[in-house]
């Protein structure tokens, strides 16, 4: 196929058109390096100021890696950011956007389990919340107590890399 499109526009630079397309341009939305990088802020800014006594202690904003919206099975996914805490346990933060309530900040400690054979998801709403689910993962060094034969405990995570493509 070949280009059809004229080497050089057919109206001005600064043309009301020009500047209608431009608008046009920018309300796209942010390509997927900014998605990375709202989402690592809106993360770090989230922790710092609800978490300020646990959290903010320990996760500094330059760990968090972003990753942009992605689209699992058929649902369109928020951007979002993970920050690794160790042991195999993280932080998973993103926005739970909608048109009546706005952008709420949606945090998550992901944790393995105990049988070693999968992880268990607790969102966090509170500091005190956090607190509290720290002092249960005490007794275990961090890993979810597996409370049933089932793997319906530890299952409620598929792996990172199906979630969220390789970024380089």
């Amino acid at each position: 196929m070949t280009n059809t499109l004229p080497r050089t526009l057919p109206f001005a630079s600064d043309s009301p058109l020009a500047v209608l397309l431009g608008i046009a341009t920018d309300t796209m939305g942010p390509d997927e390096a900014e998605q990375r990088d709202d989402a690592e802020t809106a993360a770090a800014h989230h922790v710092y100021y609800a978490y300020p006594v646990t959290l903010a202690c320990v996760v500094d904003a330059v760990d968090w890696q972003g990753y942009p919206s992605v689209t699992v099975d058929g649902r369109r996914l928020e951007p979002s950011a993970v920050a690794w805490l160790d042991g195999g346990a993280w932080l998973h933060h993103t926005l739970n956007i909608t048109v009546d309530d706005g952008a709420q900040d949606v945090l998550t400690l992901v944790v393995p389990c105990t049988c070693g054979r999968g992880y268990v998801d607790i969102t966090l709403d509170t500091e005190g919340v956090l607190v509290d689910v720290l002092t249960d993962l005490a007794p275990t060094q961090g890993r979810s107590p597996h409370l049933t034969e089932s793997a319906v405990d530890c299952g409620s995570i598929r792996a990172a890399a199906a979630l969220y493509p390789a970024v380089s």
